[in-house]
């Protein structure tokens, strides 16, 4: 079954609680949180295996030289089975980097000086912070704020299950009281939906298909960055991009 209406925009004719689960991710794209937004809760799964050149320690923004890489350095070596909740930082100076590098590519977006201290202050923050899921959920939980996304954010760790893949998720929700299990469209891939429904639980996956495009800085259009971009070129016109919202 395939999502294609917002949750705000659905009757709903009943009390169903629906679940997304995802890796943590670093000030990930307007997906993700039209995800979350979508979910009455929102479980990180963080207790898996952490895994390289992946969304938990890096996403992209656009520069006038084409799209750029942010990547918080993490200690890896002869940690090759590490979860993702384990994951240390390799050392405090990359927010002084990432923040440097973001004011001088989007210091003459349109709303760029309305969220300055705000992120100025979170990337203040994180030189504070020696673990990548508490980096990821300070970025997650105060995006979710400035969007107006109220979603319930829990993680995979405050849940007794076990299993993998599909009986993993499975126990996640059936733990978590879901009704509904909101997946992303990848996971099409290896997702059992027989295993929910035995459970009593509907899988819906998420359509990330038909975004609108919005004022965006430095030529061809590129849904795939941080959202970041988004909030810095439309500020509280962001959520009239996203698909929740609409």
């Amino acid at each position: 079954m395939v999502l294609l209406v917002s949750l705000q925009n659905r009757e709903r004719m009943s009390m169903n609680k629906r679940v997304a689960i995802l890796q943590s991710s670093y000030i990930p794209w307007k997906g993700y949180f039209d995800i979350i937004n979508m979910a009455d809760e929102f479980i990180l799964l963080d207790d898996v295996q952490f895994t390289k050149r992946d969304w938990r320690n890096r996403n992209k923004i656009k520069t006038d030289k084409g799209t750029q890489w942010l990547t918080i350095p993490v200690e890896t070596k002869s940690k090759y089975e590490q979860l993702i909740c384990d994951t240390i930082i390799a050392n405090n100076t990359w927010p002084v980097t990432h923040w440097s590098t973001i004011k001088h590519n989007y210091s003459k977006a349109p709303y760029f000086h309305t969220y300055k201290d705000l992120f100025e202050d979170l990337f203040g923050q994180c030189r504070e912070l020696k673990r990548l899921s508490d980096i990821n959920y300070l970025f997650l939980s105060e995006i979710c704020k400035t969007l107006g996304i109220t979603t319930q954010i829990t993680w995979s760790m405050d849940y007794d299950s076990s299993g993998c893949k599909t009986d993993r998720l499975v126990n996640l929700c059936t733990a978590a009281g879901a009704d509904v299990y909101l997946s992303g469209p990848s996971a099409k891939v290896y997702i059992d939906p027989e295993h929910f429904s035995n459970e009593g639980i509907v899988v819906e996956y998420m359509d990330y298909s038909n975004y609108p495009p919005y004022t965006q800085q430095f030529g061809v259009f590129d849904h795939y960055i941080s959202i970041i971009d988004l909030i810095f070129n439309e500020d509280d016109g962001a959520p009239r991009y996203m698909k929740s919202f609409s």
